[in-house]
């Protein structure tokens, strides 16, 4: 009697949350070559991601922090209530020392910036799919430092605010006035105002004009061309 031949293996499914068009066509390609993986969606605002989450169920997601209308870190943070079993890699141009922590406690599984080689990207997805967490091995070795009880390696003052503060700050960087904010982050203008004060303590800053200047420096070292807030 014939053996049966092996049935064929399924392919992990992966949804895409990027922004930017070219992005996510770049994630769809290279995904696509791959004979373990597929892509089954694609979205550009949380509110896309939450609901194609919701219809494709996918095995794992690639999400940017920065979306059309909407943080990264909150959709994570949404992630992690409504779909606690879902593996999240993030992939950003946001410098990993400010914000891999802050994506790990919000839910993410991995973190990695745009600047390294694709290949890489495969790497992690695997990773995260497997169950294990996706880091660089600098920031795997300053969030090792940190836990065993060493001294927080030194950073940005940035790093002392929440991440609701660290959004606020990063648009005051890019020019946004309170309305503006405040629309951005469905917020009123008073909270965004409150947030304002929040930031001038933490970072012993004495004036609004202080504020901005601190921010936009900030925005241009942090951010590259293109990259835009939270």
């Amino acid at each position: 009697m014939a053996a049966k031949p092996a049935p064929k293996r399924s392919k992990a499914r992966i949804l895409v949350v990027d922004d930017h068009p070219i992005v996510r066509q770049g994630l769809v390609q290279m995904i696509g070559s791959e004979s373990d993986l597929e892509v089954c969606g694609q979205a550009e605002s949380a509110a896309e991601a939450l609901r194609a989450i919701a219809a494709t169920a996918p095995d794992a997601a690639i999400v940017d922090l920065s979306l059309k209308g909407s943080s990264g870190l909150e959709l994570l943070k949404d992630i992690k209530v409504r779909h606690p079993r879902l593996p999240v890699l993030v992939l950003s141009v946001f410098d990993e020392a400010m914000y891999a922590e802050r994506a790990l406690r919000a839910g993410a599984r991995g973190y990695m910036m745009k600047e390294e080689a694709a290949e890489k990207v495969l790497t992690a997805v695997r990773r995260i799919l497997a169950g294990q967490i996706y880091l660089s091995d600098t920031m795997a070795a300053r969030l090792l430092h940190n836990l065993v009880g060493g001294r927080p390696a030194a950073g940005s003052p940035a790093e002392r605010l929440s991440d609701r503060e660290l959004e606020v700050f990063g648009l005051i960087g890019q020019g946004y006035g309170n309305t503006d904010i405040a629309h951005k982050l469905h917020l009123s203008p008073k909270t965004v105002e409150t947030y304002r004060g929040h930031i001038k303590v933490k970072l012993n800053l004495t004036s609004s004009t202080e504020l901005l200047q601190h921010a936009i420096q900030w925005a241009r070292e942090r951010s590259p061309a293109g990259g835009g807030a939270l």
